[in-house]
């Protein structure tokens, strides 16, 4: 019947909080290393005197703070949702990750917001050394709401430091070992340089947009220099972070590292790397694939003996819910993972040439990669949520037993608020970003101009400082 085809308030509200998330996680990926970059760009000023720095720093501020508002806002969002339709997921586990949430508000959001408005309006009212600690404060308030996040996310995909009590609740026992959970380490790096290598690229991308306009452009060429050193370093990390946390997951969470590489069949030895597949779900088998015989137990257990379980390991009940999901986003991360270092490395063999701010392709490479980091988070967060499934709480908690039983038309109705206020104010947003991204970086009217002290340019130094001529700026090598 037509009626039976129609989707059920489980697959609603599992649809509504992945559209939130991937929607929140966008703002949260770019503005961690953003504001980092800040903090860089501030301290290099402070450290050189050099007003490319500064206005840079002021001319990227203004994006940060918008894209802050709206991370904040969709986070906001996102939240209500636990005491909607996954009431009885929140009644069951909110003791455990409760706290941790509740941490990453008080040591986390209350520091970003608490220092972010001196970071935006308090430069010629605060001092130079108290400015620097506002916008390290947000710097460091970005980075712990992460930690914070991911241990409670890690938490539900390797539970650890619980008893289950007689009415099925989740109650810590040991909070060391509920925060640092086996998969947190990993996954915590693997984030964090995630968002640090994504505003590389959408700076370097940025700095690329503006050299094809003006290859003198010195705000510019800053701009792409230090994206293409932070690439060169981070994307070749990321590769190896990434391994460690793919050790972890087969250890942890064999099911979803089977469903990533596409084995339906156990292998005792030499397992192939599936490069090209097409998961069949009904007959357990792979359609039009295309492997390397023996790569696969390299790759996963460092070992061409290495023991790789097959999706046919484990009952239907707890497989992955959609394997040709889960198998295709970790291509698209991995894969876009491999541009970005052959980008980083393709820049660093330009600089040594001397081309690094007059070769076009390098500067459309760029460009084109720009938003490739927003798409490999994208990804690497479905094959960790949808390698997860049929559970919240890995192992212990299906997600049909974590939804509130609130009726199918109910959901689809705030599906399709949801759905349409967000492509409204969000897409409003980020037109805005673009705008402003696409207009060409200037010095700053409120900014020291060149070869001018610090102090006439409005800005008083801190008691005791004195004050910093600024040298002749020069593109940043």
């Amino acid at each position: 019947m037509l009626w039976d085809a129609l989707p059920s308030a489980l697959d609603l509200a599992r649809f509504q909080f992945a559209f939130t998330i991937v929607w929140h996680f966008l703002f949260p990926a770019f503005t961690i290393g953003l504001a980092s970059y800040l903090a860089v760009l501030e301290g290099l000023w402070l450290a050189t005197g050099r007003a490319v720095f500064l206005e840079t720093f002021q001319w990227w501020l203004r994006i940060f703070a918008i894209a802050f508002a709206m991370g904040v806002v969709s986070g906001i969002v996102m939240s209500y949702q636990f005491g909607t339709n996954w009431s009885v997921f929140s009644d069951r586990a909110g003791p455990t990750i409760g706290p941790l949430l509740g941490y990453e508000v008080l040591t986390a959001f209350f520091l970003e917001a608490g220092f972010l408005g001196v970071m935006l309006f308090g430069l010629k009212r605060v001092g130079r050394g108290l400015h620097f600690l506002a916008t390290c404060c947000v710097a460091g308030g970005t980075l712990l709401s992460a930690f914070w996040i991911i241990s409670a996310n890690s938490w539900m995909q390797t539970p650890t430091g619980f008893e289950m009590s007689p009415d099925g609740r989740f109650l810590p026992v040991d909070w060391w070992a509920v925060i640092f959970n086996p998969s947190f380490p990993f996954r915590f790096a693997h984030v964090v340089t995630a968002a640090y290598l994504t505003t590389a690229l959408i700076v370097g991308a940025v700095g690329a947009w503006h050299l094809l306009r003006d290859s003198a452009n010195r705000h510019a060429r800053l701009m792409f220099s230090m994206a293409m050193w932070m690439a060169l370093v981070v994307a070749p990390a990321q590769v190896v972070i990434g391994d460690l946390h793919g050790l972890n997951t087969l250890e942890h969470q064999p099911q979803k590292v089977a469903a990533m590489e596409g084995h339906w069949e156990e292998r005792r030895t030499e397992a192939p790397m599936i490069l090209f597949a097409m998961p069949n779900m009904e007959a357990e088998r792979n359609d039009l694939e295309v492997s390397i015989p023996g790569l696969g137990s390299l790759i996963l257990g460092h070992s061409w003996e290495a023991e790789i379980r097959g999706l046919k390991s484990f009952p239907r009940e707890d497989r992955p819910t959609n394997v040709p999901l889960v198998f295709w986003s970790f291509r698209v991360m991995v894969g876009l993972g491999l541009l970005m270092v052959a980008l980083g490395i393709t820049a660093f063999v330009m600089r040594l040439r001397g081309r690094l701010y007059d070769t076009p392709w390098l500067h459309r490479f760029a460009i084109a990669m720009g938003p490739s980091g927003l798409v490999a988070v994208t990804a690497g967060w479905i094959v960790t949520e949808a390698g997860r499934q049929p559970f919240t709480v890995y192992g212990l908690l299906r997600t049909a037993d974590s939804v509130a039983p609130i009726a199918a038309p109910a959901v689809a109705t705030s599906l399709a608020l949801f759905i349409v206020t967000y492509f409204v104010v969000f897409g409003a947003g980020i037109w805005l970003l673009l705008r402003l991204m696409g207009a060409p970086p200037h010095p700053a009217q409120e900014g020291p101009e060149e070869g001018t002290p610090i102090r006439t340019a409005g800005i008083t130094p801190a008691p005791g400082l004195p004050d910093k001529r600024v040298a002749p700026a020069h593109p940043a090598e």
